[in-house]
């Protein structure tokens, strides 16, 4: 049977569908990937990304953030894989999204039940008192920014290199994915822990989407897809719907 035919087959008798979503899925939108010849670390040292780095200077990390995650990726949209995962959600059939990434975008789509495993660039959280702000209150003409509160360094509200995973993120996505009877993974090659552990948590149906293998295609998944994953989310929505 065609692989589009036997996924949306699956996808539509599920019961309790979730999404585990990376870097690949917003690609089309424009976004880079981290890793790669094309990635962003061929172009900025990881560095500044490292908590310890941006602990003892913040300017210079809020600089290097500012360029990459606020200037060029500020205009980005949603593309037809973010809209058929919202779809999805809409007609009852997908339950959740856990996603790596941190670019909003499955939001701007209209998903609602949205996991952001490593975070989210539309807060920032002071380095001291903890509270948490949109993203608005950055001058980015002077930085680093400050707590309105209590005048600490404030820093983006995502994961950086050396931080734990958010305690409530974490939490939900192991009950997601362990409670899911499909799990429908989009554009990621698995290789970032510990979210790259979590596919294997599954215990029903996986489909990957995805233009090359990542580590669990030839493990746990049961319908390939090797496709971009706007492209098959537009084929796929002629079966499902």
């Amino acid at each position: 049977m065609d692989v589009y035919k036997l996924a949306s087959e699956i996808i539509k008798n599920s019961k309790n569908l979730v999404a585990f979503t990376g870097a690949g899925i917003s690609k089309e939108s424009g976004i880079p990937t981290f890793r790669g010849e094309d990635g962003l670390w061929s172009k900025y040292d990881p560095i500044i990304l490292d908590i310890d780095y941006f602990k003892k200077n913040p300017k210079d990390s809020w600089e290097a953030i500012r360029d990459i995650f606020y200037k060029y990726m500020n205009n980005v949209k949603p593309n037809d894989a973010h809209y058929f995962l919202a779809d999805l959600e809409k007609r009852g059939i997908l339950k959740g999204i856990i996603t790596q990434n941190i670019d909003n975008l499955h939001q701007e789509a209209g998903s609602k039940n949205v996991i952001e495993f490593h975070g989210t660039t539309k807060k920032v959280e002071c380095m001291g008192c903890k509270r948490k702000f949109p993203i608005d209150i950055v001058d980015f003409e002077n930085l680093p920014p400050f707590c309105p509160v209590c005048g600490n360094v404030l820093k983006p509200d995502f994961v950086f290199f050396k931080e734990p995973i958010p305690e409530e993120a974490f939490k939900k996505s192991i009950e997601l994915i362990e409670n899911c009877d499909t799990l429908l993974i989009i554009g990621t090659t698995g290789e970032i822990m510990p979210a790259g552990q979590l596919p294997y948590l599954a215990k029903g149906k996986i489909i990957e989407i995805n233009p090359n293998k990542s580590v669990y295609t030839d493990k746990i998944v049961d319908v390939y897809i090797p496709e971009k994953a706007g492209i098959a989310a537009k084929k796929l929505k002629k079966f499902v719907f």
